[in-house]
């Protein structure tokens, strides 16, 4: 656990994102980068080490790995947006893999900023190794069953449980109508928490509200670790 714990995030952090996005320039961001590191940096890491150790027995003998912040800045490169930041703070508990692989879990996923809020657990997008090995699992009728009734019981607990820009059409191979078509059609798999309470991001409760959604969609994200990476 970070020395510090965490505290919350300032009531004023937010402003950062809000000026920032009127600003885009690297002069601005140099002269803020201490106030960037403050109101969201040491923050977010301490949130994140907070929930890596309080979420390690739930996820035992599996290991959750370092967290992982994401840079503020963009990749422009292949983007029409030329913006040089991102306007929101992101970072990621991953659960640890022998061979990392790019469709890795995560055991937490938290996204804050103007233009987003996001908390959440699973596989984002599956590689295309894991994207056979998952369309597999689905189509048999004992692992299929399993993960349906995962989602099934996560989604009438008020979690968003599902894919990101999924398959139209039932992929090739596999009958049209089958039962479980719409997970077929699945290009990654997360349970999205349920919208955070209002104040909540501003005092060190947030932790543990974010232990208690991370515990409960444990067996899905622990299910994908052993069937799908």
């Amino acid at each position: 656990m970070s020395s510090t714990g965490f505290a919350g995030f300032d009531r004023d952090a937010m402003q950062f994102f809000h000026e920032l996005a009127l600003e885009m320039n690297r002069d601005w961001f140099d002269a803020n980068k201490e106030r960037y590191r403050q109101r969201w940096v040491e923050p977010m890491t301490a949130l994140l080490e907070t929930a890596a150790d309080r979420l390690a027995k739930t996820y035992a003998p599996i290991k959750i790995g370092a967290p992982k912040l994401f840079r503020i800045h963009r990749d422009v490169r292949f983007s029409k947006d030329k913006t040089p930041y991102k306007t929101h703070a992101a970072g990621m508990l991953p659960l640890h893999a022998k061979k990392p692989v790019d469709g890795g879990c995560s055991v937490l996923y938290i996204h804050l900023g103007i233009d987003e809020e996001y908390l959440g657990a699973g596989t984002y997008f599956f590689d295309d190794t894991q994207l056979a090995r998952w369309r597999k699992l689905v189509a048999a009728p004992k692992t299929g069953a399993e993960i349906s009734a995962l989602i099934t019981r996560l989604r009438k607990a008020g979690y968003a449980v599902g894919g990101h820009d999924d398959y139209k059409k039932v992929p090739k191979g596999f009958a049209p109508d089958h039962p479980r078509g719409d997970l077929l059609r699945m290009r990654g798999l997360t349970a999205g928490f349920p919208d955070i309470p209002r104040g909540l991001v501003h005092t060190p409760k947030l932790a543990d509200w974010i232990i208690d959604h991370g515990k409960a969609v444990a067996p899905l994200v622990t299910w994908l670790y052993k069937n799908v990476k």
